[in-house]
């Protein structure tokens, strides 16, 4: 192509049925969009001007201008001023609830080698979808949640220590490992957990995963047949959900509020439920802090019930206000232990937001009475997690530099909220309220109506996600977390991995996608 010249754009393959029932333009719009779902029309990829499409196909330039219309409005297409039509990074399918039917069987026996059929369970799973837009950039995105400050990790004490790993050469690094982990740091996390979150646990009970999505797909696996009921928060982090639909639990979402999971009426949805996974100390992603009596009714319904619970406590260490609230565990352990009744939380920890993502450590704290059972089936699952990162890791909490990382992200963090707070109110006042923390990475956006047909419209948050897909911007709908329709939708705003300066930019970028809302 010669400098300057402008790309021709695709020429997506339209077939016409002169027996179809269908008006021409919905025929054109039909073939185009099956083309972007199936993806043979990539994301950013351009199309073909519709005066070009209009006369390679034989029809109107006006059937094809209907039909992209169409396209556009539903957000397959986006039209950029003097530049042309694209596909959008981010199609609808993404950013509505991610409850799509599972995909039918290929009638066809000769389809069936080019369709995959998957197993009900499969297709439950496939469903589910976690992942977000993807950009090719070297930058955090605004405003993307449960993403941590990799710009103040401390990079050079991390690569010191692994590198001093590497050069002192061990069979032991090149050979399999412990299944449960790396003895050291598991001696390391028991330490850590017992100061920092007050639980109680020895080396032993603490088993090494490689992330805590390994630990909750491990745990449920275990303890759930298909079929069995378990309660999950709602709204709530789709990866768990994800992991109980692949054990093939019956899922019971459990309402949220401001004293986080609603115990009443989880017990009068499922009493029966054989498993409950909460997040008690900063729930995802209200935000919401489990109350003193909802956490003594929680254990006493899973004491009633000889149901387990599964506590995630993905980011608890970054409280800005109030006292630091012990685990969950440790209000069970202490009470099992006056009682005589066996433990039945199970605590589920992570490096991936105190440390860095793609270091996929976690862990998982058990009674005594399953290490063996999940350290096998950790030994199923992938052996084990990568050695030397074991040992650099254990050596650096160990050393003190993972609480001083700690106690400097608690700062960062803290710095990052009231910048968010700060940019909004100037920038949004009116338009979005952000809801107050005293933890965590992110926050709710609560849209604010003004009286007019707004107030009725329910998908505003997912239109405003779509269009901040389109500027570089990870916002998502509330719903998005739901498996049942929420009585308000919200954007869920991420500032963990944002400088301020990047949380003002990004704050104003926002603004002009709120400000091109139909009133």
């Amino acid at each position: 192509m010669r400098p300057g010249a402008r790309a021709a754009g695709h020429l997506p393959l339209i077939e016409l049925s002169p027996r179809d029932n269908a008006v021409l333009h919905d025929q054109v719009y039909e073939a185009i969009r099956a083309q972007i779902v199936g993806g043979r029309l990539r994301p950013g990829s351009r199309l073909a001007s519709t005066r070009v499409l209009a006369s390679e196909i034989g029809l109107s330039r006006f059937t094809i201008v209907t039909a992209i219309e169409r396209l556009l409005a539903e957000g397959y297409l986006l039209a950029r001023h003097g530049v042309g039509t694209f596909v959008a990074d981010v199609l609808p399918e993404q950013l509505m609830r991610p409850h799509a039917a599972p995909p039918k069987a290929a009638s066809d026996p000769g389809r069936r080698a080019l369709t995959p059929v998957l197993s009900a369970r499969g297709a439950a799973v496939s469903a589910v979808v976690i992942t977000g837009p993807r950009f090719d950039r070297d930058e955090p995105r605004p405003f993307r949640p449960r993403r941590p400050a990799l710009d103040v990790f401390p990079i050079q004490i991390w690569a010191r220590l692994i590198r001093s790993h590497w050069r002192g050469y061990r069979h032991s690094y090149l050979d399999y490992g412990e299944p449960a982990g790396y003895k050291p740091l598991r001696q390391a996390i028991a330490d850590h957990v017992s100061v920092s979150r007050g639980v109680n646990c020895s080396p032993a009970q603490v088993i090494v995963t490689s992330g805590a999505q390994q630990a909750f797909d491990i745990l449920f696996r275990l303890l759930l047949d298909p079929g069995d009921r378990a309660w999950i928060e709602e709204p709530g982090y789709l990866d768990v959900r994800a992991s109980l639909t692949s054990a093939g639990a019956h899922i019971v979402p459990v309402p949220v509020d401001a004293q986080g999971i609603d115990v009443a009426e989880g017990i009068r949805r499922g009493r029966t439920a054989r498993l409950a996974v909460v997040s008690p100390s900063h729930q995802y992603p209200t935000g919401a802090t489990l109350t003193a009596p909802r956490r003594a009714a929680l254990v006493d319904w899973a004491r009633s019930a000889g149901a387990w619970l599964v506590e995630d406590d993905y980011d608890s260490y970054f409280r800005y206000r109030g006292r630091p609230l012990s685990a969950l565990q440790r209000f069970d352990d202490d009470s099992a232990r006056e009682t005589g009744n066996a433990s039945r939380v199970l605590y589920v920890g992570t490096f991936s937001k105190t440390m860095f993502p793609s270091l996929r450590l976690g862990y998982c704290v058990v009674p005594e009475t399953l290490v063996d059972a999940v350290a096998n089936a950790r030994a199923v699952a992938d052996r084990n997690s990568p050695i030397a990162d074991q040992a650099a890791l254990a050596e650096f909490i160990r050393d003190g530099h993972y609480d001083r990382h700690l106690r400097r992200l608690k700062l960062v963090y803290q710095e990052r909220y009231e910048a968010m707070h700060e940019a909004f109110g100037r920038r949004l006042a009116g338009a979005v309220s952000l809801g107050t923390a005293a933890a965590g990475t992110h926050l709710l956006g609560w849209l604010n109506d003004d009286g007019s047909r707004r107030r009725k419209d329910a998908s505003a948050a997912i239109r405003i996600a779509r269009a901040a897909a389109a500027e570089d911007l990870v916002v998502f709908p509330l719903s998005r977390y739901c498996l049942e329709p929420p009585a308000r939708d919200a954007l869920v705003l991420g500032y963990g991995s944002l400088s301020p300066r990047r949380i003002a930019a990004g704050t104003e970028r926002l603004a002009r996608i709120i400000d091109r809302r139909p009133r």
